[in-house]
């Protein structure tokens, strides 16, 4: 073995069968390309540079995760990945070994090479069409792990959840993760892009150069983002697939299931906030996710930019205002060195404008909230969009009951009511709580926000808003003062 001077100043690492060529990031087993995400090259070079030595978890995470907060589940599904992908275990050979209470460690012989030059030929075609990840996913370790232990069994795996949750970053997470799992590869396909008017299976066909007859044959893991822009006609194509092909596994994202007979739902909630009583240490605050992605994010775009104890409780409203939503948080954080923290606490009372900025290089839906907003809005139907506008004078979680008192009319009976409420609710436009034994219902602030400029705008808010007051003077007990069960606090 060489030591461990040689083995940092080479280019290619030998090991077993294997050739790790680290400038051009690829791994060959004789003139076979090996499948492998980028997060586990990273950990096996830093393996493999430290052959024969014990390296602990947590350097090993401080290593591959220099700025991120990131939980140890994360490690061990690149770990396992590795091991898949090496054939760890086959044949009596051993190439990583966990050493109990201390960490992880390369046992197999490596041998460093310089090589000034490489020429590659024939190397297998990449397995994946996943778009280059530019950040780290913050806070959703313990979720995206469970995707990938999830998907090898399951056919049909559909992550849901409102606007600008993270449904496309969680659900490409996986899919980079199970690189090496799926033979035939991973390939993405945005339904968003689609004309509705091109038949889906056509177009996916094109997207992934094959005929049917081949794809129903592939062992592959297809990643279909946004199915709930072609809602019908992406149950329609699911279920040819799902029928045809017995090999390949689905992931989906979309704001309301697809209700087919295989699915998995794995709802998405927002990043967790930190509670008014856990305001005690800078150290304790950015335990939550949602602190963790507006500071990282604010530090690149501020030079120096630090959490500190006086901050906390801004920071604490701000992530509370945007409800824990990444897209929401990285939006606001990008205009932290224009505005600095009071400024944009500031700005979040005068609505979304200043959630506008900040993304020119996504796709259309995610370069602003109101954008978000705008692509689940529009797909609504007038009698969804009109109870949504009206719903948002609630500024409190409500029950059924409450929302028939407030808002219904003869145009919206109570039996239609309910029906478009649960509607609601499934597209991920009203959360559901039953933690006080009757269903209730809450918008998150942001959705509230944008609903109630529509209702502005359509000229009803000033009639909404005293059917409001007076249902609110109606179901006020007198004894207590306090409001009836169909008001809860957020």
């Amino acid at each position: 073995m060489n030591s461990l001077n040689e083995l940092n100043s080479a280019s290619v690492l030998r090991f077993g069968p294997y050739a790790f060529h680290l400038r051009q990031r690829l791994i060959l087993e004789g003139d076979r390309q090996l499948r492998m995400g980028g997060r586990a090259l990273d950990i096996l070079q830093v393996l493999v540079e430290r052959a024969g030595q014990v390296v602990s978890k947590e350097q090993l995470i401080a290593l591959v995760w220099p700025t991120s907060v990131v939980e140890e589940i994360n490690l061990r599904v690149h770990i396992a990945a590795l091991r898949r992908a090496l054939g760890d275990g086959e044949n009596g050979q051993r190439y990583i070994i966990n050493v109990p209470q201390r960490g992880y460690s390369f046992v197999a012989p490596v041998q460093g090479d310089s090589v000034t030059q490489v020429v590659f030929e024939n190397l297998q075609a990449p397995q994946h069409n996943l778009p280059a990840r530019l950040t780290p996913v913050t806070g959703r370790d313990s979720l995206v792990g469970g995707l990938v232990r999830q998907l090898p069994l399951s056919r049909l795996l559909t992550v849901t959840g409102p606007a600008g949750v993270g449904k496309s970053t969680v659900a490409l997470r996986a899919a980079e993760l199970l690189l090496q799992h799926f033979r035939d590869g991973v390939w993405q396909v945005d339904l968003s892009l689609i004309d509705e008017n091109i038949p889906l299976l056509d177009h996916l066909l094109k997207t992934l150069d094959l005929d049917f007859p081949t794809l129903a044959a592939r062992h592959a893991l297809l990643v279909l983002d946004n199915c709930d822009h072609l809602h019908q006609a992406c149950r329609s194509l699911l279920q040819t697939l799902l029928d045809a092909a017995p090999r390949l596994s689905i992931l989906a994202t979309s704001r309301e299931p697809l209700r087919l007979a295989l699915e998995v739902l794995q709802p998405l909630p927002p990043l967790t906030l930190p509670k008014a009583s856990a305001l005690n240490s800078v150290a304790e605050v950015m335990g939550y996710s949602a602190v963790q992605l507006f500071v990282s994010r604010a530090r690149a775009r501020q030079h120096g930019f630090s959490l500190r104890e006086q901050d906390l409780e801004t920071v604490r409203d701000i992530c509370r205002r945007l409800d824990g939503l990444p897209l929401a948080i990285e939006l606001a954080a990008a205009q932290i060195d224009a505005l600095a923290l009071v400024g944009l606490q500031t700005q979040l009372d005068q609505g979304l404008q200043v959630l506008s900025h900040g993304r020119r290089t996504a796709v259309p839906r995610h370069q602003s909230m109101k954008a978000a907003l705008d692509w689940s809005y529009q797909r609504l139907s007038e009698q969804e969009q009109r109870v949504l506008q009206r719903l948002s004078v609630f500024k409190m979680a409500f029950t059924l009951d409450a929302a028939i008192g407030v808002i219904s009319c003869a145009q919206l009976p109570p039996s239609t009511l309910v029906g478009v409420v649960e509607q609601l609710a499934a597209k991920s436009l009203l959360t559901t709580d039953r933690s006080g034994g009757a269903l209730r219902y809450r918008m998150l602030n942001i959705t509230r926000r944008y609903a109630r400029e529509q209702l502005e705008q359509g000229g009803e808010l000033n009639d909404v808003e005293r059917r409001h007051a007076r249902y609110l003077g109606r179901t006020r007990p007198v004894s207590s003062g306090r409001l009836t069960a169909q008001f809860v606090e957020q």
